[in-house]
C-alpha cells in the first residue's frame, strides 16, 4: 500500500485510473524515491486484507512497496492491492509470499534494507537462476471474558500462540520455479481451550509446489502443482485461516491464464491433513475437496455522474465436498452428521472511484446432503449476499473511509428431517475480520449490518471501528458458531442476536515489524440472554515480524 501526501493523492489516483497496463507496469518496476523528505516510518503495510475497501489508504495502481517488490507481470490486474490477479492481496509483503516478484533486484542495488540480500540471490552469471527467501514469526495473545457467547468454559480465558513460516523460492529461468515453506507452531495460556492441530504443529511442510509459466497467445499462462495456498476467491467465502496458527493449505493443481482484460483460473484440491503429531507427517485429506473455475473481467472505465469508476467483475463456480462437523446440519435439538456437496455459483463486482469504493457479491449454493447412517439425500438450496460501500476522502490528513457493510446468509428449518436444506455454509475460514473480530458468529443463517469507519491519521497508524448488528435470517434455524450450531440452556426464540462494537489499531513499527490490536464487546440480545447466552469482552494483541 502506498501513502500519498494529501495534496497529490487525488491527482495520482486520477492519473493511474487512466493508465494503460504498460504504464502501470512501469510504475510498479520503478524504485522508490529516497529523498530528504522521506517519512521516518514506512506507510501502513500490515498483513494486507482482501477487498478494495479494507485498505487503510487508497492504493492507486500498485502496492508501492519499498524496494523492487512487485505483483508480477499481470498488467491491469495488478491494480490496487493486486487481488484481481488471483494470488491474494499484496501490501509491503504478500499473504502468499510466492506472489511477490523480486526479480527487479536483478539490476538494482539491494542497499536500502538489510533483508534485500535474501530476496534476490543470483545463482548464475546473468541472474536467470535465482533464489528468494521469505519469513514470518507471529506472536499472538488474546483474552476472552465469556468465550463463544458463554457456552465455552472456563471464563476469562487467556491464550497465547506463536507460529513460524519460512520459505524459499527457486526460479530457474523465466518459466520454471519451485517453492517450499516450513511451519511450526505452538499455543498455551491459562484457561485455554481448543488447542487442536490448527494451533499446534511440529515442524512440517506448509507449502511445496512446482510452477511452469509460459506465454500463450498473448496471455501469461501457468500451471501450479503441489501443496499451496489458494486465495482466488472472495475473502468472505474463503481466506487464509488467520485466527489459528496454522493457515489453510491445499494439495492439487491450479491452471491460470492472465490476458489483457480477462483472466481464467481452474483448480482441484484436497485439504492438507494436519492432525498427525509427528514431524513431517502431514498428509492429504481426501474426504475434503475444493474445486472450481473463476473468470475475472477488467472492463473499461465508465462515468457515474462526475465520478470515473474502475472496477473488476468476478464470475465463479466453487465446489466443496465435506464430511465431519463442517458438513453436519442442525436438527431440532442437536446436529445430524453426514457428507455434503456444495456448488457455489456467484459473482462479485468491486472497484473504486475518486470518492467512493464498493464491493457487491451474491451467490447461490446448491448440492446435496447425505445422512451418515442411511445415506439418504436431501437437496441444498441456499444463498448469500455480501456488500460494502463507502466514501473515502483521499485529500484529508486523516484519510477517512466511511461506509456501510451488509451481509445476508440464508437459514433453513432445523425442525425438518426431509426436503431442502436451506442453511448456507462457508467452511473454509473466511477472512476473520470481515464479519466479526471475535469469530463467535459464523456466516450461516445470519443477517449483519454494520457501519465501518476507518481513519489513518499518520502514514504508519490506522484505526478502524465497526459495530455489526446481527439477526437470524430464519428463526427456525439456530445460531452458528465456529464449531457448529449453538445449543443454549433454554430455547432461543428471538430473531435479534446482538451487536458487537469493535475497534482495531495497527501500527507499522518499521518495515518488518507490525503491531496490531483488536478489542470487541459482544452484547447479546435480551432474548438470547434469557436463553442462556452471555455478553462478553474480547481482546487480541499481535506482533508480527516479516521479511
Amino acid at each position: 500500500m502506498v501513502a500519498l501526501a494529501p495534496g497529490v493523492a487525488r491527482s495520482a489516483v486520477s492519473s493511474l485510473q487512466t493508465a494503460t497496463p504498460a504504464q502501470v507496469r512501469s510504475v510498479q518496476h520503478s524504485p522508490p524515491s529516497r529523498g530528504a523528505g522521506a517519512a521516518t516510518f514506512p506507510s501502513i503495510q500490515t498483513y494486507p486484507h482482501a477487498g478494495p475497501v479494507s485498505q487503510p489508504r487508497r492504493i492507486p495502481g500498485t502496492s508501492g512497496a519499498p524496494g523492487f517488490s512487485t505483483h508480477g507481470p499481470w498488467g491491469v490486474f495488478n491494480y490496487g492491492n493486486g487481488e484481481p490477479a488471483g494470488f491474494g492481496p499484496i501490501g509491503l509483503y504478500a499473504v502468499a509470499p510466492w506472489a511477490e516478484d523480486w526479480s527487479g533486484l536483478r539490476n538494482g542495488k539491494p542497499d536500502h534494507d538489510p533483508f534485500d540480500v535474501l530476496k534476490f540471490i543470483p545463482l548464475n552469471n546473468d541472474g536467470s537462476v535465482w533464489l528468494s527467501f521469505s519469513g514470518e514469526t507471529r506472536l499472538r495473545n488474546w483474552w476472552e471474558q465469556r468465550p463463544n457467547l458463554g457456552t465455552q468454559k472456563p471464563n476469562d480465558s487467556g491464550r497465547f500462540g506463536v507460529r513460524n513460516l519460512y520459505g524459499a523460492d527457486l526460479h530457474i529461468g523465466p518459466h520454471l520455479r519451485f517453492f517450499g515453506q516450513l511451519i511450526n507452531a505452538d499455543a498455551g495460556g491459562w484457561g485455554g481451550y481448543g488447542y487442536t492441530a490448527n494451533y499446534r504443529t511440529r515442524l512440517d511442510v506448509q507449502q511445496a509446489f512446482v510452477e511452469w509459466r509460459q506465454p500463450v497467445l498473448g496471455t501469461q499462462t501457468g500451471f501450479i502443482f503441489g501443496r499451496q495456498q489458494f486465495l482466488d476467491a472472495p475473502s468472505y467465502i474463503l481466506y487464509n485461516r488467520e485466527t489459528p496458527n496454522v493457515p489453510l493449505s491445499w494439495n492439487g493443481f491450479r491452471l491460470y491464464s492472465v490476458g489483457h482484460r480477462i483472466r481464467f483460473d481452474a483448480y482441484d484440491f484436497v485439504q492438507t491433513n494436519i492432525t498427525p503429531a509427528a514431524m513431517f507427517h502431514d498428509t492429504e485429506n481426501y474426504a475434503t475437496r475444493l474445486y472450481g473455475v473463476n473468470a475475472t473481467l477488467a472492463p473499461g472505465q465508465f462515468h457515474l455522474g462526475l465520478e470515473k469508476v474502475r472496477s473488476f467483475l468476478d464470475m465463479f463456480y466453487i465446489g466443496y465436498k465435506l464430511t465431519g462437523s463442517s458438513a453436519a446440519i442442525a436438527t431440532r435439538t442437536a446436529t445430524a452428521s453426514g457428507a455434503t456437496t456444495r456448488n457455489n455459483f456467484g459473482m462479485r463486482w468491486y472497484g473504486s472511484a475518486p470518492s467512493f469504493e464498493f464491493s457487491v457479491g451474491a451467490l447461490w449454493q446448491g448440492g446435496t446432503f447425505n445422512y451418515a447412517r442411511t445415506n439418504l439425500p436431501r437437496p441444498v438450496s441456499a444463498y448469500a449476499i455480501n456488500t460494502i460501500i463507502g466514501y473515502r476522502h483521499t485529500p484529508s490528513p486523516v484519510h477517512p473511509f466511511l461506509g456501510v457493510q451488509a451481509d445476508l446468509y440464508s437459514g433453513g428449518d432445523a425442525r425438518r428431517t426431509n426436503g431442502t436444506v436451506g442453511t448456507y455454509i462457508a467452511p473454509y475460514s473466511p477472512q476473520t475480520n470481515y464479519l466479526d473480530t471475535t469469530t463467535y458468529i459464523s456466516p450461516s443463517n445470519l443477517i449483519a449490518l454494520s457501519p465501518v469507519i476507518r481513519l489513518t491519521p499518520r502514514n504508519n497508524l490506522t484505526v478502524q471501528f465497526k459495530a455489526p448488528f446481527l439477526w437470524r435470517d430464519s428463526t427456525n434455524d439456530p445460531i452458528y458458531g465456529p464449531s457448529g450450531r449453538y445449543v443454549f440452556r433454554h430455547a432461543f426464540s428471538g430473531g435479534y442476536v446482538g451487536v458487537v462494537p469493535q475497534i482495531s489499531l495497527s501500527i507499522q513499527l518499521n518495515r518488518h515489524l507490525t503491531w496490531t490490536q483488536y478489542a470487541a464487546r459482544f452484547f447479546t440480545s435480551d432474548s438470547l440472554t434469557r436463553a442462556g447466552g452471555s455478553s462478553g469482552s474480547y481482546y487480541q494483541n499481535n506482533v508480527v515480524f516479516r521479511f
